[in-house]
């Protein structure tokens, strides 16, 4: 389902019937750790993997800001200017 290098990898999978009662594998929901994190109030020239780099030297671990964030979208990248967010440590 995934490359073995990829951070979803080692994630258990489930397997269901769809509607058309085909089998369906899919990744099972994960519990995210409660991230309290350092605000930060995003400006226009930010984004997640743009903050990410900034915050952790790495701009592939824009997930970690969308994981301490749930209400965030991580594939949209984007977070309205002016909006208070929460940075999680290292």
């Amino acid at each position: 389902m995934f490359t073995k290098d990829s951070r979803y990898a080692k994630t258990p999978t489930v397997t269901v019937k769809d509607a058309a009662g085909r089998d369906v594998t899919a990744v099972k929901l994960r519990s995210l750790p409660d991230t309290a994190g350092q605000p930060l109030t995003v400006t226009a020239a930010d984004q997640l993997d743009v903050i990410a780099d900034r915050c952790f030297r790495d701009g592939a671990r824009f997930w970690h800001i969308a994981d301490a964030n749930t209400e965030l979208e991580a594939n949209d990248l984007l977070v309205p200017v002016g909006r208070v967010i929460a940075v999680p440590e290292r």
